[in-house]
């Protein structure tokens, strides 16, 4: 049974957004099993709701879960006017923010809270969280236990129902299904989407460029796509929560998405449904940067954005955010016996800044270790870590 971390203010109507099967309609019935329940995933409720959203709203009663609202993002708009005028509550889903969260945010104001919801946190199907902090020490056990599971969640990553699945031949077959539907089907509906062999063309084509920058001209010639619809493509991967993005640092915000960007994958399991050769560095690098952007969303590290950092001479940092008024650096090492020369993009960038820097690498080993000022933390330590 899940514990999914998350924490909510029961008092208030909710929109759940993040992608499908990422857990959002099992947590609302888990937790409000008294509430009335409707999605507009059924033609049905989907056509009454268009036709008539005062009514459709009214019949669902005081508390209710509506699954799918992004089909029709201004039925918000009798959502609120239930609110306001009937006290009613309401528990919504979005599997996409495309159209959503600007109809949301002017019709239901104050009236909400927004809650992105990933996939889960590596270790949310054991039980609830060890340690607040991921620079606090796990303990020897907790330690063996996450070196132990992390081979599967490299692979497999943390869809709640590839998780429960007996063995690696039923999670990869979930998978497969997964990227037969909801990661390229249900993605065109979602998104207004016409070309599949432009979507599977994207997906290869970003999967081979984990950690590199990403030019939508590049992007477009690859995938025989014109660069209006390669970008197009793009945002919607990064709308339907199943990617997002990293924009280069640079000191001053105004200049902080000058850079190109680099894209990740919000889950490791997208990277095995295409059932391309990749090396462990790259899965190491998506799972780290994916269980912290996880974790970003949640509201447990509490950062605007991540961004990554690439200095004139080409020396590249993984990991960038500010959080507390302090400079987070990170580096992701898929070792476990660092170097000197693995710890040198960090030096080099905390002599030349001069905010407050915390130095983190991120490495496979099982030890706590400090060096010329850098913390060098085993990623088992993202085990059962809420931030």
């Amino acid at each position: 049974m899940f514990s999914r971390w998350i924490q909510i203010d029961t008092s208030k109507s909710i929109l759940l957004i993040g992608p499908r099967r990422s857990g959002k309609t099992t947590y609302l019935k888990s937790n409000f099993p008294n509430a009335t329940y409707t999605t507009l995933d059924d033609w049905d409720a989907y056509e009454w709701a268009k036709q008539d959203p005062k009514a459709f709203i009214t019949q669902l009663g005081p508390q209710a879960i509506i699954d799918e609202i992004q089909r029709l993002p201004n039925l918000t708009i009798a959502v609120k006017y239930a609110i306001d005028e009937e006290t009613a509550t309401f528990y919504m889903t979005g599997s996409s923010n495309i159209g959503l969260l600007d109809v949301s945010a002017e019709s239901l104001a104050g009236r909400i809270q927004i809650i992105h919801f990933p996939t889960a946190c590596w270790g949310e199907d054991e039980g609830p969280p060890l340690k607040e902090s991921l620079t606090d020490p796990h303990s020897f056990p907790a330690l063996k236990q996450a070196q132990r599971t992390l081979p599967d969640a490299l692979k497999f990553g943390g869809f709640p129902e590839v998780l429960i699945q007996p063995d690696e031949k039923t999670k990869f077959q979930a998978l497969q299904n997964y990227k037969n539907t909801y990661f390229t089907r249900d993605l065109m509906q979602l998104a207004n989407l016409e070309n599949a062999e432009g979507i599977l063309a994207l997906y290869h084509y970003l999967i081979r460029s984990l950690g590199s920058h990403i030019e939508v001209q590049n992007v477009a010639r690859e995938c025989g796509l014109s660069a209006p619809t390669a970008k197009k493509y793009l945002n919607a991967l990064v709308q339907s929560g199943l990617t997002f993005k990293l924009y280069g640092y640079q000191y001053g915000p105004a200049k902080r998405f000058i850079k190109a960007s680099k894209t990740y994958f919000a889950d490791n399991g997208i990277l095995t449904s295409f059932n391309q050769s990749l090396s462990q560095g790259q899965l190491v690098e998506n799972f780290v940067i994916s269980e912290l952007e996880k974790r970003r969303k949640l509201g447990f590290i509490q950062a605007d954005s991540l961004y990554y950092y690439k200095s004139i001479s080409g020396r590249e940092i993984d990991v960038l955010y500010t959080e507390n008024n302090r400079l987070h650096a990170i580096e992701i090492k898929a070792t476990s016996t660092p170097t000197p020369k693995d710890i040198r993009n960090l030096k080099e960038f905390a002599a030349h800044h001069d905010k407050p820097c915390k130095l983190i690498l991120f490495y496979m080993g099982t030890t706590y270790q400090e060096q010329a000022g850098v913390n060098l933390i085993p990623i088992a330590s993202l085990y059962r870590s809420r931030g």
